[in-house]
């Protein structure tokens, strides 16, 4: 059985099942489908610039190659921060409670949103229930796998059911008018009229 969301609000625990929105189950999806004179589907293939080798589809892939050309496991990658040192990779948050906390509606805006899952109450706590039903909005940590950032998710409901928006808080800078900007001269020659029949 797969691994649930659990988060915990004043140290009850409330669980839930997830699959992820994406806009085919929100609009439905068509897919159009080209055929040959024998009315088999066409697959896409691409050639070379110089002709040599036709390229179909899962003939590429990307990949990390050391510069010595050996490639490299996705494993052995280390992450680094601004001031070259090592960082430690977070857990995946699947299966382990994690505490939610309250945001406000300007907080819940600042996330940049990067998916969506519809949740399946297994287990939930009654007060969570109705402060959901309130129109409030609680956030946690969420990790779907071992990674070196983790995540925000926003825990909401609607009258649809209960929901998670995944994503990372965006920090704003704002301009203020405390910079003062000091303009060039202008030359002595900037009021003349341009003449363009001189050009």
């Amino acid at each position: 059985m797969a691994k649930e969301i659990v988060v915990t609000l004043g140290g009850k625990q409330s669980s839930f099942s997830y699959r992820p929105v994406d806009r085919a189950s929100l609009y439905g999806k068509r897919k159009r489908v080209l055929l040959d004179q024998n009315g088999e589907p066409c697959s896409r293939a691409s050639l070379l610039e110089d002709g040599s080798l036709l390229i179909k589809s899962g003939m590429t892939a990307q990949g990390y190659y050391l510069p010595d050309g050996r490639s490299c496991k996705l494993a052995e990658l280390e992450g680094f921060n601004l001031e070259g040192k090592p960082i430690e990779k977070t857990p995946s948050t699947l299966g382990v409670a994690q505490e939610l906390k309250e945001v406000t509606p300007e907080e819940a805006l600042s996330i940049s949103q990067q998916s969506v899952y519809v949740l399946e109450s297994s287990e939930l706590d009654e007060e969570l229930k109705k402060a959901l039903d309130k129109g409030k909005v609680f956030s946690f940590v969420f990790n779907y796998r071992e990674d070196y950032i983790p995540a925000t998710a926003l825990l909401v409901s609607n009258e649809n059911g209960y929901f998670a928006i995944i994503g990372n808080p965006v920090e704003y800078e704002w301009v203020t008018f405390q910079a003062v900007v000091d303009l060039p001269q202008e030359s002595e020659d900037a009021d003349e009229e341009l003449d363009f029949e001189m050009f």
